[in-house]
């Protein structure tokens, strides 16, 4: 297990230093950030000392060895536009981005799992087959789609919920939580529902396709021949070797919902760290654009690490397989 936790740090390395490398050298081609720092009336003068200031007349070797070197420090630099640190910026909006993620894959368990079950035990009847359409019109239909959806049904038409912002938060420490608040549950609902639909839809067909090739098995008919009760063959037997691969899609669902939660929170301006991508695309806001990268493949790779331990650990074949 040492070996094997050692090996994938030293992936997640590399890994970083990669998104790192294409993070700062793949923005500098959206414009000119001194351009949208100053306005027509300044001088040819003022730009250039602006620019030399900035660091962005030095060779692109000693930027991005800079920007590493900061990061490696923990420090993020400052934003062109606002001038406040991005780690505090970041941090200001990574409670919202989290929140939202986390209930929104909460959601795709809670409903996806029992209905990938049941529709796995039950493949030919009318409700399996309704969900099963259900779910193929949720994960045809663009995000945006679904929450414009959404806030039309449950915002304008029957004006039970609010479709923008995020409402009363409760601070705990530097962190600002929704989820203390009746207000802040009312505004989280819309898009964290919007947001859970489409891994809704595949945490329930990833259960349901392993479900059914798992009751296929033979030492489930094995069992069945033996007379084991079907709710102990189904749910303990059965439904203990369908999670096995679902451990692995949920921790990359999650990673997922973080890093593709900018549609959502740009729909009902949740201000998250999404929305703080967009507004910094707009203006050219070098710094927030690359550390945001950064920071989202950052989560992508803790959550794989914790996601292959957890697999070693729960298959033994694997631990067998690393220590040969």
């Amino acid at each position: 297990m040492a070996w094997f936790l050692l090996k994938r740090l030293a992936q997640s390395v590399f890994v970083m230093i990669a998104v790192a490398f294409l993070a700062f050298s793949l923005f500098r081609f959206v414009g000119d950030p001194v351009s949208q720092m100053t306005g027509v009336e300044t001088s040819a003068e003022d730009r250039e000392r602006l620019r030399e200031e900035l660091g962005l007349n030095d060779p692109f070797a000693l930027q991005f060895a800079r920007f590493t070197g900061d990061l490696v420090r923990g420090d993020f630099g400052y934003s062109y536009r606002t001038r406040q640190p991005v780690g505090a910026m970041i941090l200001d909006r990574l409670p919202a981005t989290i929140e939202l993620g986390v209930v929104a894959l909460l959601i795709s368990l809670v409903v996806g799992i029992p209905a990938g079950i049941y529709t796995a035990l039950r493949p030919r009847g009318v409700a399996s087959q309704s969900i099963l359409l259900l779910t193929l019109v949720g994960v045809s239909i663009p995000t945006f789609v679904i929450g414009i959806m959404l806030i039309f049904a449950f915002g304008v038409w029957l004006g039970w919920l609010p479709t923008f912002g995020r409402g009363g938060t409760v601070g705990i420490g530097w962190w600002d939580s929704s989820l203390l608040t009746l207000e802040g549950w009312r505004f989280l609902i819309l898009p964290a529902l919007t947001l859970g639909v489409y891994q809704l839809t595949l945490t329930m067909r990833l259960v349901r396709a392993e479900m059914m090739e798992v009751m296929r098995s033979d030492y489930i008919r094995f069992a069945t021949a033996r007379g084991v009760p079907w709710r102990r063959l189904h749910f303990r037997h059965a439904l203990s070797n369908t999670m096995v691969p679902v451990i692995t899609i949920i921790g990359l669902q999650f990673g997922g919902v973080i890093a593709f939660s900018i549609v959502t929170e740009s729909v009902f301006q949740w201000p998250g760290m999404g929305l703080l991508f967009l507004e910094s695309i707009r203006f050219v806001d070098i710094p927030v654009m690359s550390v945001y990268l950064v920071v989202i493949a950052f989560f992508f790779v803790v959550v794989n690490l914790v996601v292959d331990l957890l697999y070693v650990a729960i298959d033994p074949r694997l631990r067998v397989r690393e220590a040969s």
